[in-house]
């Protein structure tokens, strides 16, 4: 059967897990996508969204996903942040794969906490909040090209590199080390970046989630083909990666606030 096809080209990815891929961006870039999705929303979304976290903002409610992983009593939530996905899988197979699945994924996840927060009423103010705060986090979590990364090398956490000389991996240069060099506060480079145009805004946000998350995908698959196990990255790297980082960002940033202001506006 064509699910079973899907199940195992897939299921090994959706699985694996090590708590080293739960961060995405780092601090710093999940805040600017918190930012970004901040200065985009509605005077109606800001305004429940405010009802849920208080005088919490959204760029600091980006990092409380990353922040309780001290508490183990949250590491179910640990496959919630990303997708691992063999190679060479079509938008079609993908697609069809994440419509059909039920496994703990940021995909499935997402799609639930979404529905929750727009159709159930009842919905505790705890669980508001928790699912508000994931939803932020997450969003950011499938812009990040390496939370779509392989299976078999937990999304580049395995692709040991050097960055100006300090050990690294693949995963962590994506999550940190690129946007950190460019020695930008969250809220400098929010306004650096969130210059979309109408057009822009409207076409990134009306594409569905499993696009999203394929997009991060097909560059992750450039980003793998880019490096050798050990490399040693430095200014070349940003300089040919920095639009890419950019772009992403501020995508993350804008399908954020499109998603809040469905849910709120």
């Amino acid at each position: 059967m064509k699910f079973n096809f899907f199940k195992k080209l897939l299921l090994i990815g959706l699985m694996v897990y090590l708590p080293s891929q739960a961060m995405a961006w780092g601090m710093l870039g999940h805040r600017i996508v918190g930012e970004i999705a901040d200065r985009n929303l509605t005077k109606k979304a800001r305004k429940n969204i405010q009802k849920i976290l208080g005088n919490e903002t959204v760029a600091m409610a980006s990092n409380w996903a990353d922040f309780i992983k001290s508490d183990p009593s949250y590491d179910y939530l640990g496959p919630w942040h990303y997708i691992n996905v063999k190679q060479g899988v079509t938008l079609d197979e993908f697609t069809r794969f994440v419509m059909q699945d039920t496994s703990t994924n940021v995909y499935t996840k997402l799609n639930m906490m979404v529905s929750e927060l727009k159709n159930n009423k009842n919905l505790p103010q705890d669980k508001k909040e928790m699912y508000l705060r994931l939803i932020i986090h997450m969003v950011g979590d499938i812009h990040q090209p390496m939370h779509a990364g392989r299976p078999e090398d937990l999304g580049g956490n395995r692709v040991r590199l050097t960055w100006f000389n300090t050990p690294t991996n693949l995963h962590r240069v994506w999550d940190e080390q690129l946007i950190e060099y460019q020695q930008l506060s969250y809220t400098e480079y929010a306004t650096v970046l969130n210059h979309a145009s109408k057009t822009q805004r409207n076409t990134w946000q009306q594409a569905p989630v499993s696009n999203w998350i394929y997009e991060s995908y097909l560059i992750a698959d450039k980003l793998y083909e880019g490096v050798k196990p050990e490399d040693k990255l430095s200014y070349r790297y940003n300089f040919e990666h920095v639009n890419t980082l950019n772009d992403q960002l501020l995508k993350g940033g804008v399908r954020l606030a499109g998603l809040l202001n469905e849910i709120f506006g």
